[in-house]
């Protein structure tokens, strides 16, 4: 029996997404960030790192999205719903590409962002803050904000042309790609960018990303 570790706020509504995608059955156990926005001591008790998403199947404890995905694809999805079948195609190679470019290429800068924008905040000792402060905005405005709009205008140009990542047809990689676009939507703002906008609008709508947002909650909480 398939079974995630979800930790709310975190990439592991990727997983989740990908199973309701694919109609398998699985079990969720959930896990709460504490006062730090850190993942508990508890989920070291099932990955040594303690990070989520992780996926458990049988005896195999598997963490990491990207390979989680690969995983789960390799296994349960024969008849390739979610990942083009001819590894010769250009759909195969862009499919791929976005798969890793979302935690490669586009979620360091978004980590670095958050964490820069908190060093005016607690735990930061309260006499640091203002030097913490002044040099996340520094650091944001003179590196990740520049960076980041770079990124913004290639997702833009690149969905101008595609439906999807891959190409005419919704895939994995769409799902990869849902929590890195969340993020610039969240601290960066995309309304600028129509094409950007409207595909992730487009994620949204999805019957079973909103039905993977429904299991994020553990049982009676509203």
């Amino acid at each position: 029996m398939l079974s995630v570790h979800h930790l709310n706020k975190s990439r592991s509504h990727r997983i989740l997404w990908l199973l309701e995608e694919l109609d398998l059955p699985y079990d969720v156990f959930y896990y709460q960030r504490d006062k730090h926005m850190l993942a508990p001591e508890t989920l070291k008790i099932i990955h040594p790192l303690g990070k989520s998403p992780i996926l458990t199947d049988g005896a195999l404890t598997l963490a990491e999205s990207g390979a989680i995905i690969d995983y789960v694809l390799d296994r349960y999805d024969g008849a390739f719903l979610l990942a083009p079948q001819d590894s010769g195609s250009e759909e195969w190679v862009r499919y791929r590409y976005w798969l890793h470019y979302a935690e490669g290429s586009l979620m360091p800068l978004l980590v670095m962002k958050l964490i820069f924008g908190m060093l005016g905040k607690p735990p930061v000792p309260l006499l640091a803050r203002p030097i913490g402060a002044a040099v996340g905005k520094g650091v944001s405005r003179k590196y990740l904000d520049p960076q980041l709009l770079t990124h913004c205008r290639y997702l833009e140009n690149h969905l101008s042309q595609y439906l999807w990542f891959a190409g005419d047809r919704f895939s994995a990689a769409d799902i990869q790609m849902s929590f890195p676009l969340e993020g610039l939507a969240t601290r960066v703002g995309i309304d600028g960018y129509p094409s950007l906008r409207s595909y992730l609008d487009k994620l949204r709508q999805r019957p079973a990303y909103q039905r993977a947002k429904e299991r994020e909650q553990p049982p009676g909480i509203a």
